[in-house]
């Protein structure tokens, strides 16, 4: 299959590892684990034919590598047989020029990356795609794997359960009660996965996940299995690529389990090492006021960091207070001239409804990304001609429930200043035409 990938420590003591071994921690530290590639390997090609390679490639029907992430395959997962991917055609999400809303903002270059125009409505896709075909190439090769499961607060349960029933592969997804919106808990329903509500929040669900896939053969799906993120890091590839190849100034990314973060980082570093690029970009995380653990460590400099019980919060998945992903995350911060933001809740629902007055249709955590933005250059810490990039990681009509009640005014800890409600009227011509004008009239006064 020529070259190969491999896990390896990364926490320093360099363990390596086969990526058809069932092990997400180092044996010897217990650090997590990262996918690493032969880089010295990959710059045989010059960085023009990388390029070109993967242009001609990308939203292209040979299989699998019209697949943004699989059209990438030499510097994702080569250890996957074509025959052995499962892909549901994940990535070339839209980059959307947001540019009335940057114009209100006060800049006037601003994108947004729109990852929920996905089969399952998130991001989460892009790292499933990767985890779910090794598991089938593992089970190819005799591995024995009784199923794959996963604690979510939604998006990554979606993913799973639909990449799995692709593949034909049992799916157990663990939610917290009552903490996920109703489209997110169907979606691994109607997929024919176990659906395990419990009783706790997402923290209490990841350490019962662990235990059940670490005492009974059954694979394990979260961020802190780094096959995820392999898949997760072609948006950092494919935002320049849809940029001719250049690099943005800024990336803004909600962070919940912070996976994304560390994601986000590798693509651009392996891209630098390759010679594909020869800049990086700052990027900034930003937290849900009521579960910040990674925005208070960044207010000490990152000298401490002390785990949370996170509190209830309209952007429900990255309600996370004990994030797995915490150590990688503020190594790629410090790597990136990195921000940590947060945003309240009303800070977060009226960036989100300002947003989607232009066109747009955001999820709250989006309006988490929206909200810092808004601040970052309020306060001159964004200037006016930079590039500018947010990751909006799932799909609003995800969020209905959210986006209902913020027009009702009936979500907490929020002061709707967007509200637009039906106007209810009888069908008289005199009534309609007159409420008609007078939304003209005040819409071009």
């Amino acid at each position: 299959m020529g070259q190969k990938a491999w896990f390896q420590c990364s926490s320093g003591c360099d363990e390596k590892y086969e990526l058809n071994e069932i092990n997400y921690t180092c044996r010897k530290c217990g650090g997590l684990l990262e996918v690493r590639h032969d880089i010295e390997k990959l710059k045989r090609r010059k960085p023009e034919s990388w390029k070109k390679l993967f242009d001609e490639r990308y939203r292209k029907t040979r299989w699998p590598y019209g697949s943004a992430v699989w059209g990438k395959k030499e510097i994702v997962c080569p250890n996957v047989e074509d025959t052995n991917i499962v892909s549901l055609y994940e990535g070339a999400s839209n980059l959307f020029w947001a540019e009335r809303l940057g114009k209100m903002v006060g800049i006037e270059s601003l994108w947004i990356k729109q990852c929920g125009n996905a089969h399952t409505g998130s991001f989460k896709d892009l790292g499933m795609t990767v985890l779910v075909s090794m598991v089938k190439q593992m089970i190819s090769e005799g591995k024995e794997i009784r199923g794959v499961a996963c604690a979510s607060t939604g998006d990554t349960s979606a993913a799973l359960a639909a990449y799995c029933a692709a593949a034909g592969i049992p799916a157990i997804v663990f939610l917290p009660k009552d903490k996920v919106s109703t489209a997110q808990l169907i979606q691994p329903i109607a997929n024919g996965a176990l659906t395990l509500s419990l009783d706790t929040d997402f923290d209490g669900c990841m350490e019962i996940v662990r235990k059940i896939c670490g005492e009974n053969i059954i694979y394990l799906a979260n961020s802190m299995n780094s096959l995820r993120i392999e898949g997760q890091k072609t948006v950092s590839i494919e935002l320049v690529q849809q940029f001719d190849w250049e690099v943005p100034d800024v990336i803004i990314i909600p962070g919940g389990n912070l996976g994304n973060i560390s994601a986000l980082g590798k693509g651009f570093i392996l891209m630098r090492e390759m010679g594909m690029i020869t800049k990086l970009p700052r990027i900034v995380c930003v937290q849900a006021a009521r579960a910040n653990p990674l925005y208070q460590s960044y207010q000490n400099g990152f000298k401490e960091y002390h785990p949370i019980k996170a509190q209830k919060t309209h952007a429900s998945a990255i309600q996370i207070g004990n994030p797995v992903s915490i150590n990688k995350a503020i190594k790629v911060l410090k790597q990136f001239d990195g921000i940590v933001e947060q945003a309240t809740e009303d800070e977060l629902a009226n960036a989100a409804a300002l947003a989607d007055t232009t066109g747009l249709f955001n999820c709250p955590h989006t309006g988490v990304a929206l909200a810092a933005l808004f601040k970052l250059v309020k306060r001159g810490e964004i200037g006016k001609d930079e590039r500018v990039v947010i990751i909006s990681t799932a799909h609003g009509l995800k969020f209905t429930d959210f986006k209902i009640k913020y027009h009702e005014n009936n979500l907490e800890g929020v002061d709707p200043k967007y509200v637009n409600l039906p106007v209810e009227l009888p069908p008289e011509y005199g009534l309609v035409k007159d409420a008609v004008l007078e939304k003209l009239d005040a819409a071009n006064s």
